[in-house]
């Protein structure tokens, strides 16, 4: 691996994560969320908490008058049987028990949710401290990222979002797939950063956080897609592009940047569409840990510097017709007959561009906008044969055949 490359200082201040905070702090910012209409909806308003007590009160409640009843009966059985008493105490023990759980369920709900305000409260003050803005939670982005149309219930929370000098989008994201039993929750953390102007779509596959079954990825892409880039590249990431896009992702790719993204985030995975860059990773990003923190800002700032150079690519297949002079239009001079010296100056200045010269305007063409995608078929053949054994051992079948 080469040695890492200096890079602009961005701002970091992460003292709002842990520093000790006022009291009453993060239930003010909570309760100006709720005016506002921003809180989320897994942080309970008054509502939700209202019947959310309601319901542990009455369970508490009725344990107690069950207890409370049984226990003054064996009480006086106990008494009167002459157990004296120590047999009344003893069965006072059920009530103690169980009112001691009641009052410790009541605690935790209340520390539990006093943490979720102040997880609010301090991201907010951290994305403040760092010229950032901060949003508890949006539903369905509806970027243009892999990640981003699958399944149902999308959701990114925590959004740490900067303006300067670009775009730039920290945030934990949650979709779901299947239903009942098969019903599972996908988490991922994400950074969005915005370019200068629409790229080919890349996928950069970082070989050091793939599974059994290969990449982690949500999406796989075809084979001949796959580019060999040169140096340790290949070693950190599959680097896939569209077919005939080989050349641009080499020019996009130089060896200086190469080394950011293997110095940087070989543990992400990178995503170019559209305007857009992508970096994933199967775990939360925007949390209350320093370290964390500090991680992505590094790696966000490492490449910031080289995106200016990006913003100079042309897509050559964008070079369209009425970008050029139309060769079959009438020659200059029978243009310019019986029009006056000043119209044919105008049309004859010294700066116009040469023919051919003019460069195709920022896009991509439609071809370079997605990769083909494939199946996986090597999860899905081990799931099925998973399932295949689940089915035989359950069904009395291997039995009748190793018996056999």
């Amino acid at each position: 691996m080469s040695a890492p490359h200096p890079t602009t200082a961005y701002p970091f201040d992460a003292r709002p994560l842990a520093e000790p905070l006022a009291p009453g702090a993060a239930r003010g910012f909570v309760d100006e969320l709720r005016r506002a209409g921003r809180l989320p909806a897994g942080l309970s308003g008054p509502g939700v908490f209202t019947v959310a007590f309601a319901v542990v009160f009455a369970v508490a409640a009725g344990s107690m008058l069950l207890v409370m009843a049984t226990t003054v009966i064996g009480a006086f059985v106990s008494i009167s049987e002459g157990s004296g008493l120590v047999g009344a105490l003893l069965m006072l023990v059920p009530f103690i028990v169980v009112g001691a759980l009641v009052s410790l369920a009541i605690v935790a709900f209340f520390r539990g949710r006093r943490a979720r305000e102040e997880r609010l409260y301090r991201l907010d003050r951290f994305a403040r401290a760092n010229a950032m803005s901060y949003l508890p939670q949006f539903d369905s982005p509806g970027l243009p990222g892999m990640i981003f149309s699958l399944g149902s219930s999308r959701q990114a929370t925590d959004l740490v979002r900067g303006e300067r000098p670009r775009f730039v989008e920290f945030a934990n994201y949650r979709y779901v797939t299947g239903s009942g039993k098969n019903r599972t929750t996908h988490t991922w953390g994400y950074v969005a950063v915005k370019l200068d102007v629409p790229l080919p779509h890349i996928v950069l596959d970082a070989t050091g956080n793939n599974g059994l079954f290969g990449s982690n990825l949500p999406q796989a892409f075809h084979k001949d897609q796959r580019l060999s880039l040169e140096g340790d590249f290949d070693r950190f990431f599959s680097l896939y592009c569209p077919a005939g896009y080989e050349r641009d992702a080499l020019y996009l790719f130089t060896p200086d940047i190469m080394a950011r993204f293997i110095d940087n985030a070989a543990a992400l995975d990178v995503e170019i569409v559209d305007d857009w860059l992508f970096l994933y990773a199967k775990r939360d990003f925007s949390t209350l840990d320093p370290a964390t923190w500090a991680w992505l800002f590094s790696v966000v700032g490492a490449l910031l510097d080289k995106f200016a150079q990006w913003a100079r690519w042309r897509d050559e297949r964008l070079r369209a017709g009425d970008s050029i002079p139309d060769a079959s239009a009438p020659p200059l001079e029978s243009a310019r007959a019986g029009a006056g010296a000043s119209a044919a100056g105008a049309a004859s200045v010294p700066f116009a561009p040469p023919l051919g010269a003019l460069r195709p305007p920022p896009g991509v063409a439609p071809q370079g906008r997605r990769l083909q995608r494939r199946v996986p078929w090597v999860p899905i053949v081990v799931g099925g044969v998973m399932v295949l054994w689940w089915i035989l051992s359950n069904s009395g079948l291997l039995a009748v055949w190793f018996a056999d």
